[in-house]
């Protein structure tokens, strides 16, 4: 028995989920909640071996959140407004081509889909039947590689990489105000390197990828920032 999606949709149900549409927005993402945890211990941890009370820790931990969370937007905003630019660049630029040479540029599409397996006659009659549908949108696919997936998103990114990195450096702020001093070091260490294998297994969920790898990975890493940073709290800090 079919229900009304199926004929809506014939081949819901038949086909394997897949994460690639996902792709900017979890790379964001993740990229902010890691920096979130990773960079606020981090520093958290580096006053923490050099001091001997909490105001300048938690005041250290917030003040890398709010900086970090606004460079993290900003940054993020920045360095997908430019793929955009290019992006759009690119496509005026190819809409022009198709306006005065429209022949050459149906002979390089056939051309890239002779490259992909299509004998020469079937390779030019796809090429002729997708132009006519939309030559501009074929072109921007399939020769310059753009379509909704890879498509930058500048606002999407920001908000997201912001929102994230908030989110992952409230977690160590919160462990600056209530560890007790004597174990503030070891804790903050303790508990990110927690945090850190969390949000690694999450987004290996969400993308459908491994989620040992993405572990080791990302706790490995976050293990060497840390240790570093505390070396250098402890022998370079002042008590203060």
């Amino acid at each position: 028995m079919h229900t009304e999606e199926q004929h809506t949709n014939p081949l819901k149900g038949y086909l394997s989920p897949h994460y690639i549409h996902k792709s900017n927005w979890l790379r964001a993402a993740v990229l902010g909640a890691n920096d979130g945890i990773l960079s606020t211990a981090s520093i958290a941890v580096g006053v923490a071996s050099a001091s001997v009370a909490r105001e300048p820790i938690v005041l250290a931990s917030l003040a890398g959140m709010v900086a970090g969370a606004l460079s993290m937007a900003a940054g993020e905003y920045v360095s997908v407004s430019s793929q955009t630019d290019i992006e759009r660049s690119d496509i005026a630029r190819e809409a022009e081509e198709l306006k005065e040479m429209p022949e050459q540029e149906l002979k390089y599409l056939a051309t890239i889909y002779e490259q992909r397996g299509l004998k020469k006659e079937t390779a030019l009659q796809v090429a002729k039947e997708l132009t006519e549908h939309d030559a501009l949108g074929a072109h921007v696919r399939d020769e310059l590689g753009i379509n909704e997936i890879s498509q930058a998103n500048p606002l999407q990114a920001a908000l997201a990489s912001g929102a994230s990195f908030t989110a992952g450096a409230i977690l160590p702020l919160l462990t600056s105000i209530f560890m007790p001093l004597k174990f503030m070091v070891y804790g903050h260490y303790i508990l990110a390197t927690l945090f850190l294998a969390t949000l690694g297994a999450i987004a290996a969920k969400t993308g459908g990828s491994g989620v040992g790898k993405a572990v080791l990975r990302i706790t490995m890493w976050g293990t060497i920032a840390m240790a570093l940073t505390a070396a250098v709290g402890h022998f370079f800090g002042v008590s203060v």
